[in-house]
């Protein structure tokens, strides 16, 4: 597995070796290493050498430390493009995952200033206002809250809202969604927030800001999520303009 009359450094054969053990699923999310002391012994190298691969693996993100209990194997990142307008349940089902939320906050109410702008809406109009927690396979991925008119969606409920909103949409009402905006920027995890994302405080998450419309361009739909960074990256395809 290490060849010490290989050119290649100790430490990245080590890095390679765990890499594709992870790659392969022997070793599988969530799964403990071998202390530094038994990967020394294993491999017949020094456990500085370990070290070395280990720490460099973390800092990829391949695998993470825990004060007390050890190292562990990351789960990977779900990889959304940002090219292609779908909802958050149709993106878990499409990776093979079980999409759900857990509904924090409904209410029907006016909203202020800056919403109703991005929204078309009059003074005073009414809104849905909705923070929900969505998992994937029962694990927390992101903090969303949502902003819809009354008067496009009128009978929604905190039932519909345990399904595909999108689908709910296009097959009970037959409006079209057409495209969205979407903005993403780094923050840092507020203390409010860890509990419902399970993460630590000063871990860093994605905040995604995306204005939907219909077809005829009726802004229906804003959404601001909170997103884990561990658990989400995004992707898009540039041309050369």
């Amino acid at each position: 597995m290490v060849n010490k009359n290989s050119p290649l450094p100790l430490y990245y054969q080590l890095e390679e070796h765990l890499k594709h053990l992870i790659q392969s699923e022997e070793l599988k999310p969530g799964d403990a290493l071998p202390s530094e002391r038994e990967l020394a012994e294993s491999f017949k190298i020094s456990r500085m050498t370990v070290r070395q691969a280990i720490t460099n693996l973390v800092n990829k993100n391949v695998l993470y430390r825990e004060k007390g209990r050890g190292t562990f194997v990351s789960h990977r990142k779900i990889e959304q493009s940002l090219q292609g307008l779908t909802s958050f349940s149709e993106d878990m089902k499409s990776r093979g995952l079980e999409p759900g939320n857990k509904l924090l906050h409904f209410e029907i109410s006016p909203v202020g200033e800056d919403i109703q702008k991005l929204l078309s809406l009059e003074e005073e109009e009414l809104v849905y206002t909705m923070k929900r927690i969505r998992l994937a396979n029962g694990e927390p991925m992101a903090l969303e809250t949502s902003y819809i008119p009354v008067r496009l969606l009128p009978g929604l409920n905190q039932e519909i809202l345990g399904k595909s909103l999108y689908h709910y949409i296009e097959s009970e009402l037959n409006l079209h969604i057409s495209h969205a905006t979407q903005s993403v920027e780094a923050a840092i995890v507020t203390e409010e927030n860890t509990k419902h994302l399970k993460v630590k405080s000063g871990e860093p998450v994605l905040l995604i800001q995306r204005d939907s419309f219909l077809e005829d361009g009726t802004p229906f739909e804003l959404v601001r999520s909170i997103y884990r960074a561990d658990k989400y990256k995004f992707k898009i395809n540039l041309d050369r303009l």
